[in-house]
């Protein structure tokens, strides 16, 4: 059966948000990546959006758990309860029927925790399941061919890693990750207003200042913001008023750590691919592309062109509906059929 005559499935499974692709139906979920347990029975009390509204504001009989962090899925169970309620949506549209899911994991995900993430969707039902990194995905979102043999740089900025790779040919040439992305910002931010006015302020606080005045270059029109937290020495309630530059300065100190990789990175491309890279220059996604002046300042730094992606929060599933013409020729030469292993869910085979 050709790909057009089964349901298309992706899943962007990154550390802030998990989207969901139906084919002929679109993006029918896309909601935070955090999850809500009552510690008395560990049983889930609310994710998603709703999880969302109660950070910060919940009891000792509360946990609020992120299960892919930094990259890496930190709470496997936490995980599976993810997909299987993402999945329990998904089915009550009968769309699993010969189904075919891609996953799109950050790069540090492990090959046991991708066949463990793979088991849910076959438990669940589904027939095939495919997983690929991110950052390839995202290349192809932002509309860059990776088939021909020609260098491409891809900066992948996440909520919890930022993944370079250099993409040619039709695949990942070498790639770099680090634990600095959004999640690091916003701690970065908590830091520094801590160090500098005595106030802790709480995760979401130190995200709208970075959407607010956040910069990696000056802009018109910059101002000040006005944040409340706990005073750490009174305990009470207090206000801070922070600048645009003040966040610049705390920004441009977290991306100096993901030049130093890009450089890393370059200083091991073979030349050939070099050359592309200059006239090709980079491409930024995901929700760090969003930061003003990021093409700037990569600009000035390495004097090459910078694009970003024209779709930063949704480029992976954009890339992951490019990538069905890949699966689709992968299907007809039956490349899944001969790479198959036989997965323990009753007598149903599973590809793999």
């Amino acid at each position: 059966m050709k790909i057009d005559e089964r349901t298309f499935i992706a899943l962007d499974l990154g550390t802030s948000n998990i989207l969901a692709f139906v084919g002929k139906q679109g993006i029918v979920y896309d909601e935070p990546s955090i999850m809500a347990y009552d510690n008395m029975t560990n049983s889930l009390v609310a994710l998603g959006n709703d999880a969302y509204e109660m950070v910060g504001k919940t009891n000792d009989n509360i946990r609020m758990v992120i299960p892919i962090r930094d990259g890496v899925i930190t709470d496997l169970d936490a995980a599976k309860d993810l997909l299987k309620h993402v999945f329990g949506k998904l089915k009550m549209l009968n769309d699993w029927k010969n189904s075919i899911i891609l996953l799109a994991c950050p790069s540090e995900v492990t090959k046991l925790e991708r066949d463990a993430l793979k088991q849910v969707a076959y438990d669940m039902g589904a027939e095939i399941v495919i997983v690929e990194e991110e950052v390839k995905m995202a290349a192809l979102g932002a509309g860059i061919n990776i088939d021909v043999p020609k260098g491409n740089i891809v900066i992948d900025i996440g909520g919890g890693t930022t993944d370079i790779a250099i993409i040619s040919a039709g695949d990942i040439v070498i790639s770099r990750s680090i634990k600095v992305a959004g999640n690091a910002f916003d701690e970065e931010i908590k830091k520094y207003i801590r160090s500098e006015y005595n106030v802790t302020i709480g995760d979401k606080t130190a995200e709208n200042a970075k959407k607010e005045l956040g910069s990696l270059a000056k802009y018109k029109g910059e101002r000040t913001l006005s944040v409340f937290g706990r005073d750490i020495v009174s305990g009470l309630p207090k206000e801070a008023i922070i600048s645009s530059e003040e966040i610049r300065n705390v920004l441009v100190n977290a991306f100096s750590r993901i030049t130093d990789l890009l450089i890393e990175l370059m200083e091991n491309t073979p030349p050939e691919l070099a050359g592309d890279i200059i006239s090709n220059g980079f491409t930024i996604c995901g929700g760090g592309s969003q930061i003003r002046g990021i093409k700037e300042y990569f600009n000035g730094i390495f004097s090459v062109p910078c694009q970003i992606s024209p779709n930063p929060l949704t480029g992976v599933i954009e890339g992951a509906k490019t990538f069905q013409k890949v699966i689709s020729n992968r299907i007809e030469n039956d490349y899944y059929g001969k790479n198959a292993k036989n997965v323990k869910k009753g007598s149903q085979s599973s590809y793999i």
